[in-house]
C-alpha cells in the first residue's frame, strides 16, 4: 500500500495556484478539440443589516449606457462549504471565487468565515449581439436585446489546446450527444494507458453532457460536462464547456445561426451611473501589453471627456490584487462617496449540485486512497476525490493515529476495480481494493 504524503499546502496566491494546478489533473478529459476579500471572522451575534435570501446570478439587465451588471455579495461559510461547490451554486467558476477570495483553502475553508460572491460583471467590448464569452474571465454572455443580458461561467482550452477567438455561429444543435473521439485524444489517452473508444454514447461518461451546440468553425464546440467541477479552469480541448444547468437553459435560448464572439480581455472598463469601474483578471506577470494599453488609453479618454479624474493610485491597486472583481476608480458623481453596497445572502439550506456521499455499506467494495496524519488534509484529498467527473464518493475515516480516506461503496469489484484505474489516471494516486466491515477503525 503506498502511504499518501503530507499535503502541505502554502496559504498566499501560490498556495492558491498549487491546488488549482493539481485539481487541473482530475479535469482533464474533455469532449472537444479591486478590492480586498472580506475573509474575517466576525464576533459571534453582531448584528448586521438583514440578509438576502437568493441574489440574481445569471439574469440581468444593463441601463443604456452602461457596461457593468450585477453586484457583489458575501455569503458566510458552513461545516464542510467546499469553494467549488459555492461557486456552483452561485454561478461562478473556480477561478472567479478563489481570485475574489485570496488566502482562502477551496477544499477546506474556515466555517464561519465571510466570502466574496463576484457576481458584479463588466460586459465584453464587443458587440452587444448573440454570445460574446470573453477567455480571460471564462465567462459567456448572452445579449438578448432591449439591455437583457444572461451570463454564464464556462472552462476553457488548457494551455496548450487553447480556444481560438474570433468570429463564429452556432452551426447546429444536439441533445444527448455522442462524442466521437478526435484521433489526436485518443492518441493522448492512449500513451497515458487510458484507452478511449472510437465513441462514447450519452450517458454519464460522456464528457459532452446533454446538450451541444456546435460552432461553424469545425471541431469545436459549447456543451455541458460530466465535470461540472472543472467550470471556471483551462481545462478543455479548446471547446467551452457550461455547467449542466447553465448549458440547457442557454440551449433553450440559442437559436441556430447565433453570432458567437471569442475574446480574450483581461483588462475591462465599464461605467455605470457616471461612475467608472475596471475589471483585472491577469496580474503583472501575466500582462498582456497590447490589452494593458488599451486599457490605459479607454480610462484617460474618458478622463478626459468627463473632466473628472480617475484614481491612478487605484487603477495600480487593482493591477496588483487582479481579483476579477470590478473595482471603482473614479468619484461617485453626486458627491456622496457612497459606492454600490455589497449584499449579504444567507446561506442556502443545500448547495445545489454538491457532491452526496452514500452511506456506509458494511461487506461492500471500497478503495482504499491513503492513510494521512492530519485531519484537514485528509478532508482535503476526499473533497478532490468526491468533485471527480463522474463523481468518486469518497470519505475520511478518523484512526487512533492517523485519517484514513476510503471511496466507495461501489456495487462490485468491478466498479471498484474501475474507480482504482480512475485514481491513477486522473489523479496519479496508487489506490487499494478493500472489503469494509464492522470493524471500521481498523481497515
Amino acid at each position: 500500500m503506498r502511504r499518501i504524503a503530507d499535503l502541505s499546502i502554502p496559504s498566499g496566491p501560490s498556495g492558491r495556484l498549487l491546488l488549482i494546478a493539481l485539481f487541473v489533473i482530475l479535469t482533464a478529459l474533455s469532449g472537444c478539440g479591486a478590492m480586498k476579500a472580506v475573509t474575517v471572522l466576525e464576533p459571534a451575534g453582531q448584528q448586521g443589516p438583514p440578509l438576502e435570501e437568493d441574489i440574481q446570478r445569471n439574469d440581468f439587465s444593463a441601463a443604456r449606457g452602461d457596461s457593468l451588471i450585477g453586484r457583489l455579495a458575501t455569503v458566510r461559510l458552513e461545516k464542510d462549504d467546499t469553494l467549488p461547490d459555492v461557486a456552483r451554486h452561485f454561478g461562478l467558476g473556480i477561478n472567479a471565487i478563489s481570485a475574489a477570495n485570496p488566502g482562502v483553502d477551496l477544499w477546506v475553508p474556515e466555517a464561519g468565515r465571510k466570502v466574496i460572491l463576484p457576481l458584479s460583471f463588466i460586459l465584453p467590448d464587443a458587440r452587444r449581439k448573440g454570445i460574446v464569452i470573453n477567455l480571460a474571465a471564462m465567462r459567456l454572455f448572452l445579449f438578448k436585446g432591449g439591455g437583457r443580458v444572461a451570463t454564464y461561467p464556462v472552462g476553457v482550452g488548457a494551455e496548450d489546446r487553447p480556444t481560438p477567438m474570433g468570429q463564429m455561429y452556432v452551426k447546429s444543435k444536439t441533445v444527448k450527444p455522442t462524442w466521437h473521439v478526435p484521433a489526436s485524444i485518443a492518441e493522448r489517452y492512449r500513451k497515458k494507458g487510458d484507452p478511449l473508444p472510437e465513441k462514447v454514447p450519452p450517458g454519464p461518461k460522456n464528457p459532452l453532457g446533454e446538450y451541444a451546440m456546435y460552432l461553424s468553425r469545425p471541431g469545436y464546440l459549447v456543451h455541458g460536462t460530466n465535470k461540472p467541477a472543472s467550470i471556471g479552469l483551462q481545462a478543455t480541448n479548446g471547446c467551452i464547456r457550461l455547467y449542466p444547468e447553465d448549458i440547457k437553459r442557454l440551449y433553450e435560448s440559442t437559436p441556430v445561426n447565433t453570432p458567437v464572439s471569442i475574446v480574450n480581455q483581461p483588462y475591462l472598463v465599464g461605467q455605470s451611473g457616471g461612475v467608472v469601474y475596471i475589471e483585472v483578471h491577469a496580474n503583472g506577470e501575466d500582462s498582456d501589453k497590447s490589452e494593458l494599453n488599451k486599457m490605459f488609453a479607454k480610462l484617460k479618454g474618458i478622463e478626459k471627456k468627463s473632466a473628472r479624474p480617475v484614481d491612478w493610485g487605484k487603477v495600480k491597486q487593482a493591477l496588483a490584487e487582479a481579483r476579477g472583481v470590478p473595482v471603482s476608480v473614479s468619484g461617485v458623481p453626486d458627491g456622496s462617496g457612497k459606492g454600490a453596497e455589497i449584499a449579504e445572502v444567507r446561506h442556502p439550506a443545500k448547495l445545489y449540485g454538491r457532491p452526496e456521499v452514500p452511506e456506509l455499506k458494511m461487506g461492500a467494495w471500497y478503495v482504499l486512497a491513503g492513510d494521512m496524519p492530519h485531519r484537514e488534509n485528509a478532508i482535503r484529498l476526499a473533497a478532490i476525490i468526491n468533485h471527480q467527473g463522474p463523481q468518486i464518493p469518497a470519505r475520511v475515516i478518523t484512526r487512533k493515529n492517523d485519517y484514513r480516506v476510503i471511496a466507495g461503496p461501489f456495487k462490485n469489484m468491478a466498479d471498484a476495480k474501475e474507480a482504482v484505474k480512475r485514481l491513477k489516471i486522473d489523479l496519479e494516486m496508487e489506490g487499494r481494493l478493500i472489503e469494509l466491515k464492522a470493524d471500521v477503525p481498523g481497515q
